[in-house]
């Protein structure tokens, strides 16, 4: 397997040169998945407005299709939210965050 293909298949998104990957099964795909962590209380529909939010940014800056997007939303509680989410997914992670946070809770 070339490795434009095996990036395709790994990454679920578009080859180097921003082509739409063929799949496995020969069918054209983009797959992004995204996680939303939030304070604990948003309701149902703020969920639901945040979720058609993302896709459609992912839609306008990926070049995926609804029907491709995926978007789960996790409720935080506050308390918890430096040992769950800032330690592990901005700290750790420092270095894939494309937009980092303009606070320091630590």
């Amino acid at each position: 397997m070339d490795s434009a293909r095996r990036f395709t298949i790994l990454s679920g998104g578009r080859a180097p040169g921003g082509s739409p990957a063929e799949g496995a099964l020969g069918t054209l795909h983009t797959m992004p998945h995204v996680i939303v962590k939030l304070y604990a209380g948003k309701s149902a529909e703020q969920k639901a407005v945040i979720a058609d939010a993302v896709t459609m940014a992912i839609m306008a800056s990926a070049g995926s299709s609804a029907d491709a997007v995926s978007v789960a939303i996790e409720d935080v509680a506050p308390t918890d939210w430096v040992d769950a989410v800032y330690k592990p997914d901005i700290v750790a992670k420092a270095a894939t965050l494309f937009k980092k946070p303009g606070y320091n809770p630590l």
